[in-house]
């Protein structure tokens, strides 16, 4: 992890590209996805996964599986952010990423410069999460529950 934020440009190899422009939009819902995937790239199934796992290990992609609406399955989301001193960023981090609860999170230039993602099984739990996280990490948390939902079709093409 580093501890600033970085604007380094990445060169993609044309599979990298094709794996990250393709795999956006959807992937196959069936007992081998990943040959499904591959054969409608024109590559083998273990090209396809070790392409993603590299990716993934360089830091290009976070992340690389389904999204669930956790709300429908009775669960709870929220948006937070925490204001900490830039020396402290990284543990808090570290901290965060250690709780089965927080999904991601991210360092922004801003007063709240560490945010991240709270998933639990139930709407309830998000709150006693949140207090948690300010016991043990002494910073308010700034929470962010989703007040109505967008769908913006978000394809980002590399």
């Amino acid at each position: 992890m580093k501890s600033e934020l970085s604007d380094t440009v990445v060169d993609l190899t044309d599979l990298e590209k094709l794996v990250i422009n393709s795999l956006q939009g959807s992937f196959p819902v069936c007992a081998h996805p990943f040959a499904v995937a591959a054969a409608e790239l024109d590559l083998d199934e273990a090209t396809l996964i070790a392409t993603i796992e590299d990716l993934q290990t360089r830091g290009i992609i976070t992340r690389f599986g389904p999204l669930f609406d956790i709300q429908k399955a009775g669960g709870d989301f929220c948006l937070c952010a925490i204001s900490t001193p830039v020396d402290q960023w990284e543990s808090t981090a570290e901290h965060l990423n250690a709780m089965p609860e927080v999904a991601h999170n991210y360092l922004r230039n801003h007063q709240y410069n560490l945010w991240f993602v709270l998933a639990t099984e139930k709407e309830e739990q998000i709150w006693s999460t949140i207090k948690q996280i300010e016991q043990d990490t002494g910073y308010p948390v700034l929470a962010l529950p989703k007040e109505q939902e967008y769908f913006i079709g978000l394809h980002l093409e590399v």
